[in-house]
Order: C-alpha cells, then sequence, then structure tokens
C-alpha cells in the first residue's frame, strides 16, 4: 500500500476533501462527496484504498450517472483541447501520450475516429492514455470500433477507473 505523500485524506474536512479529490473523476465531485459521506478511516490515506472506495461509488452508481460521467470526459485531441479548454489532468495526460505532437493526418484520424465513435455509442472514447502513445490510442479506437454498445460502456468505466487511479497515484 503506498500513503499520500501530501495529504492525509482522513485528516481533511469534506470541504478541503472535496476540493483535493473532486476531479478524480472528470468534472465529478459527486464521486468524492458520496466517498467522503461513507467516512473516512486511516487505511484512506492509502492511495489504493481510497482508488477503491472511489471506484466502488461509480460502479454502484446508477447508469445515468455513470453516462453523465462519461459524457464528462473530452474527446482525445478534440476541440476542448485545441482551444485549451481540458483540466490540467486531462491535458498532462494527453500530452504525455504525445497527443499534442499530432501530425495534420493523424490529426484527421482522431478526428473521424471521434466522430464515427461518438456516432456509434452516444458517448466519448475513453481510454487511460498513460503510459501509450497517439500510435497505440488509434489503434485501440480502430479496435474498439467494432465492439458493441455494453461493452464499450463497460470499458469506459473500466478506463475512467484506471484514469482515477493514475490521477490519485500522481498526488
Amino acid at each position: 500500500m503506498t500513503a499520500f505523500r501530501f495529504c492525509k485524506p482522513s485528516d481533511m474536512s469534506r470541504e478541503h476533501f472535496v476540493e483535493a479529490f473532486g476531479d478524480i473523476y472528470e468534472h465529478s465531485p459527486w464521486v468524492a462527496e458520496a466517498v467522503f459521506e461513507q467516512g473516512l478511516q486511516a487505511e484512506d490515506n492509502q492511495i489504493e484504498t481510497l482508488h477503491l472506495k472511489m471506484a466502488t461509488v461509480l460502479l454502484g452508481a446508477d447508469k445515468q450517472a455513470q453516462l453523465d460521467l462519461i459524457n464528462a470526459h473530452p474527446d482525445l485531441a478534440g476541440r476542448a483541447a485545441i482551444n485549451g479548454e481540458l483540466t490540467e489532468a486531462s491535458t498532462k495526460e494527453q500530452a504525455g501520450a504525445g497527443i499534442d505532437q499530432c501530425t495534420p493526418e493523424e490529426f484527421d484520424k482522431f478526428t473521424t475516429y471521434n466522430d464515427r465513435y461518438k456516432e456509434r455509442f452516444k458517448f466519448p472514447f475513453i481510454m487511460a492514455v498513460k503510459g501509450a502513445n497517439r500510435h497505440q490510442i488509434l489503434d485501440a479506437f480502430k479496435k474498439r470500433l467494432t465492439n458493441d454498445g455494453e461493452t464499450e460502456f463497460e470499458t469506459a468505466i473500466k478506463e475512467i477507473n484506471k484514469i482515477a487511479f493514475l490521477r490519485l497515484w500522481d498526488m
């Protein structure tokens, strides 16, 4: 187990906890709020334990809340990235995968895949891109476009939980 370096979640007030952890799940502070309401213990000062609690909240949420969280995520190499409207975490994650260095042809592929994916599934493509490069992401797009809707919904939730773990780890 790994302790947070700069904070002890179990010692935080509700306000400070939600401020610190409210964007772990993209624009969805309700996850952090629900975890706080469950009560925090000393073991929640461990990244893995807190992540498990947060992931459990997401998995226990109704489909509409899950879909709303999925839809809170930006397109990879999308309009929000171009306009500088991503959260700080999303900006770092996409840049770390080299998405900000796409050639015009790669950018066109991202745009085409984003559009096809959203047309098919009615929500954005979600992938934990940390540790991946833009070529791997484009390959994942191509493969996942062949999945059925339920598989992609479940995959999006799993990827969101991976993103959350990586964001907690970065803290």
